[in-house]
């Protein structure tokens, strides 16, 4: 069976190719058409349409069979990532698979990720290979093959990352475990699907080392100048801290930290960042306009918005850290949209997250990285490093916290804290407070768990029980479920069925348990 499967994959692919079709990868049937590679690279414009088009596949993505759907990096995959923990709820069916953990190796909302994310890798990896010979040919100047380089390197970069985390156990905890594959060299040519196949899952340690290599090289080439629209070299550095906080690298952390301090700050109003995507402390977005989005179940205000203001409102702000003891009530980040913007809309059903608001044209941007995110990896890389700096820890936390609150709440001082652990745990509260509805939960659950600070995924608020304000605004009882511990084989996700038995002549070992 295994055989005929591979076969019809390569009769395929071999008609793909045929028709001058180049985007596709071992796990993408059904790739985008776009015009062969002598055509595509022979000038400037339409090389800087390829490299757009890597932009495009991460923006709108693959969901069974079609685009549009928001994955690898759209309201799907921001779902995932908070679906996967505790702060945010599940409020209808869309993502209660994932929200209960019940998915498997045919579930299409993992599946769904996986393969977006290698059919953005595979594009990324054709622009690669073509940029050199245009460079040769004098299409290109050595500026803009190194620019494109650099953009290229940092989105599979960023694609890789995305995978580990999802697909394979934390570095923090074993990093000679089951990676996943590194794909390095693009699948456009029936001569190439076998070699694909060869790529093995190698170990995490081997996927964060080439997550390394491609983004050094890309803070080295990507120009300082730009918007958070496309890749600079502070998103290549942004990457960096965020990897390396991954892998515990603190003192590394802190160096990725120190060459944006004097260019990047966290902006006044915590809303800023999410009204146009340019501000201060907006470093990396994939945007979204009326013509150019993921569609509507792909658009982040669609999907989180409240109801009541005319979206589908599938995720809202779990009760549970709503009302949680370290949110303090004056937080500007609760505040209640209404006659005056805020970050939060207030309904009969709950609250939900106004960061996004647009639900009728989808133009609200998808913030990948902000400056935020660095300065508290900073103050976690102070507060956990062989000879902690709890001072400089501290006043991190503060410069983010201390913004959403009025003069009237004192800062935190190292008196506030009995010991280093509880200062850190103050530093991972206020993480999850600022990248509320930003998918950022899980990879943060991911990282703790594998290095013993937290147990698991926590208890989560249980599924479409959570159907009135009074759940926020009383002490109701908030009814949980699903607490899951690190030891589980459903704290990663499986390796997608389809891709093991197309893998014909090396297929991949699947994830214990499943």
């Amino acid at each position: 069976m295994k055989k005929l499967i591979s076969i019809n994959i390569k009769l395929v692919l071999f008609a793909l190719v045929m028709l001058g079709v180049t985007s596709c990868d071992v796990t993408d049937l059904q790739p985008a058409n776009i015009i062969p590679d002598n055509e595509a690279f022979a000038d400037a414009s339409r090389i800087n349409a390829a490299v757009l088009g890597i932009y495009e596949a991460a923006q709108r993505g693959f969901y069974l069979g079609s685009v549009q759907r928001g994955y690898p990096f759209g309201a799907a995959s921001t779902q995932q990532g908070d679906m996967r923990g505790e702060d945010m709820y599940n409020d209808q069916l869309f993502y209660e698979v994932t929200y209960t953990h019940q998915y498997n190796p045919n579930t299409a909302n993992n599946n769904g990720q996986w393969i977006s994310l290698y059919r953005m890798i595979n594009r990324a990896n054709i622009v690669l290979e073509n940029l050199d010979p245009a460079l040769d040919n004098g299409v290109l100047t050595p500026a803009l093959r190194d620019r494109y380089r650099g953009e290229a390197l940092f989105l599979r970069a960023l694609a890789h990352h995305e995978l580990v985390v999802y697909f394979s156990r934390p570095y923090a905890d074993d990093p000679s475990t089951l990676g996943i594959p590194y794909r390095t060299f693009a699948i456009n040519d029936v001569a190439k699907v076998e070699p694909g196949e060869q790529v093995g899952r190698g170990t995490v340690q081997s996927v964060y080392q080439q997550l390394l290599a491609d983004l050094n090289e890309s803070e080295d080439l990507l120009p300082e100048a730009g918007n958070a629209f496309r890749a600079r070299k502070a998103a290549a550095i942004a990457l960096k801290a965020r990897v390396k906080l991954h892998m515990e690298d603190f003192d590394g952390v802190l160096a990725e930290y120190n060459k944006l301090a004097g260019s990047f700050e966290v902006t006044a109003n915590p809303l800023t960042p999410f009204r146009g995507g340019t501000s201060s402390d907006n470093i990396f977005s994939f945007e979204n306009t009326q013509a150019s989005n993921a569609g509507v179940n792909g658009a982040l205000p669609n999907m989180y918005g409240n109801p009541e203001n005319g979206a589908r409102g599938l995720v809202k702000i779990s009760p549970l850290i709503w009302r949680s003891d370290f949110w303090h009530p004056e937080d500007t980040r609760r505040s209640i949209a209404g006659e005056a913007d805020g970050m939060v809309s207030q309904g009969p059903l709950g609250m939900f997250t106004y960061k996004y608001t647009d639900n009728v044209t989808f133009s609200d941007p998808t913030v990948i990285i902000r400056f935020s995110e660095v300065v508290l990896a900073a103050a976690e890389a102070n507060a956990r490093k062989s000879s902690p700096d709890l001072a400089a820890g501290l006043t991190l936390l503060n410069s983010v916290r201390d913004r959403a609150l009025p003069e009237t709440v004192p800062s935190y001082s190292l008196a506030d804290f009995a010991s280093p652990s509880e200062l850190l745990t103050a530093i991972l509260n206020e993480t999850r407070i600022e990248f509320l509805a930003e998918g950022r939960r899980f990879p943060n659950i991911h990282r703790l768990a594998g290095a013993g600070i937290m147990p698991g995924v926590p208890l989560k608020a249980t599924s479409r029980s959570i159907n009135n304000i009074d759940f926020y605004t009383t002490d109701r009882e908030i009814p949980t479920d699903y607490e899951m511990p690190y030891s589980s084989h459903l704290f990663i996700w499986p390796i997608p069925l389809v891709e093991i038995l197309t893998n014909n002549s090396s297929p991949l070992p699947q994830n214990p348990g499943y």
